[in-house]
């Protein structure tokens, strides 16, 4: 179930077009489909709370990002409740609603046509440790065999393309935060290379005891108690993140079979580039910049109508992406934005989530907020979109996500195309 990959920071020639967009799916904190998401950003919801699920009294960190009202039974059948995790559950539905958008039913497509390739890097982390809490306590006959493969962070990709009947190029990336637009670069790719339709994006889940102290262990996520002050992107005071659950799928598909099958284009996967990070106490810079500009070359384009950002939420990173936005584009010419901010940062699944909002702010004409942030310092020379929705012509958008450990990645997405 590999791909092909190309290394970080390199360019690779392709004669076919950039990929269109043809079916979007989305399950966040802030909604349980595309428009709900969309309404719920658009009016800079909080949809950050207490952790629920278990008791996180003794954790330092008590605010997260969860999907609440979120029903598997009603999208799944029983036998695949019984062999998957929380995270492969919200994949399954995504991915359902994304494809039923994407009319792929009767569709004469080639089962060796289509691919999966999303992103994870938690894997099933409810599932394994409830079954390691069975081992140790219960013994090894009441571990569920499905613990074989339950856990691992390419069941989700696995579970779409057999569901589906996806037997072309599939594949999954890890690179934490940043691995979400990675996956939508390497579908990009596909179908590039001979690919006809691509399901690309990234979940995460992580809130049993276990997973939910790992997501804390990097010393990046605020221990603010008000929702409101928790996860502050770019702000003067800004002390951290929040991490959250859920994600994204776009289904993308050659321009010339998405043609031929009358499915109208939500947009373009126009451009994508990733890099790493130098080691610490190399002096070289770090490698956002450099990411933009090769997203944006890889385009054809200069500038963009605006920028979906990274948001770390800390001021040491927050500068490094506003530095680098302001070097690339100039201070304050190109509007930036931070809807994360009202539901967390979601890991693999942050960056699909960043693509799919952004499209939608091109199909209606308006930048979404960020919400908390109150306080940007002048020494920035960014233009955050804060407060209120602002209305504008949208034609193109830079979507950027970094992992924790040096991921880069940067992904360019342009309107639908006229068709006259």
């Amino acid at each position: 179930m590999s791909a092909p990959t190309v290394a970080r920071g390199a360019a690779a020639s392709y004669t076919r077009p950039h990929p269109v967009v043809v079916g979007m799916g989305a399950i966040t904190p802030s909604g349980l489909d595309v428009e709900r998401h969309w309404q719920a950003v658009l009016n800079g919801r909080t949809s950050v709370g207490s952790v629920s699920g278990f008791d996180a009294s003794a954790c330092s960190v008590r605010l997260a990002g969860q999907v609440r009202g979120f029903e598997p039974e009603r999208h799944l059948p029983d036998r695949l409740l019984a062999q998957t995790d929380r995270v492969t559950r919200l994949a399954l539905a995504t991915a359902a609603a994304a494809l039923d958008q994407a009319r792929l039913d009767g569709s004469g497509l080639s089962d060796l046509d289509l691919g999966v390739v999303l992103s994870n890097g938690q894997g099933g982390s409810e599932f394994t440790h409830r079954e390691f809490r069975k081992l140790w306590s219960q013994g090894p006959k009441l571990v569920s065999v499905y613990e074989s493969f339950a856990w691992f962070y390419a069941a989700n990709t696995g579970q779409i393309s057999i569901r589906h009947g996806m037997r072309g190029p599939c594949g999954v990336l890890v690179a934490e935060q940043a691995g979400g637009l990675d996956a939508l670069g390497q579908g990009r790719r596909s179908i590039r290379r001979g690919a006809r339709l691509i399901v690309g994006g990234g979940f995460d889940s992580a809130f049993d005891p276990w997973g939910f102290i790992a997501q804390n262990s990097h010393g990046r996520v605020s221990r603010e108690s008000d929702p409101r002050l928790a996860y502050r992107p770019f702000d003067r005071d800004a002390g951290g993140h929040l991490p959250g659950e859920g994600g994204a799928v776009l289904v993308m598909e050659d321009a010339g079979s998405a043609r031929d099958r009358d499915v109208p284009p939500l947009g373009e996967i126009a451009g994508h580039a990733a890099t790493f990070d130098p080691p610490p106490g190399s002096d070289r810079p770090p490698a956002l910049r450099r990411a933009i500009k090769l997203a944006l070359a890889d385009a054809g384009v200069t500038t963009v109508d605006v920028v979906f950002a990274d948001a770390a939420g800390l001021p040491g990173p927050d500068r490094v992406e506003a530095d680098a936005l302001a070097a690339v584009f100039g201070p304050r010419r190109v509007p930036v934005t931070a809807p994360k901010a009202g539901f967390g940062r979601l890991g693999a699944g942050g960056g699909p989530v960043d693509a799919v909002t952004a499209l939608l702010a091109m199909r209606d004409s308006v930048i979404p907020p960020t919400p908390h942030t109150a306080d940007v310092p002048d020494g920035y020379g960014i233009d955050l979109v804060t407060g209120a929705p602002r209305e504008t012509r949208i034609g193109t958008a830079l979507v950027l996500a970094r992992g924790h450990g040096g991921f880069n990645s940067a992904l360019v997405l342009r309107g639908p195309r006229p068709t006259n």
